[in-house]
């Protein structure tokens, strides 16, 4: 069962993304979000990470080794938002 959060930024990967094609029942939660998962590329990943910016105030700098794991699926993306919040 999906959390709201994972909802809302499988959601957010879709807006930002323009996954028009895609609902978020599509997505699956643990899919891997770039190669032969998903088929997001780096391109999407930067786009994705300004609207994770700006919905989520969290930041991923694109030369940290830890944004492959934030980015692997929507679990570690929701995984990070809700650490990055304890943090605040």
């Amino acid at each position: 069962m999906s959390t709201s959060l994972e909802q809302e930024v499988k959601q957010l990967i879709i807006d930002s993304l323009n996954l028009e094609d895609l609902t978020v029942d599509d997505i699956e939660t643990d899919i891997h979000l770039f190669g032969d998962g998903l088929g997001l590329d780096s391109i999407d990943a930067l786009e994705l990470g300004l609207a994770l910016k700006k919905k989520y105030n969290i930041t991923i700098s694109p030369e940290s080794e830890d944004m492959k794991k934030v980015f692997t699926s929507v679990r570690t993306i929701v995984d990070f938002i809700e650490n990055s919040a304890t943090k605040i």
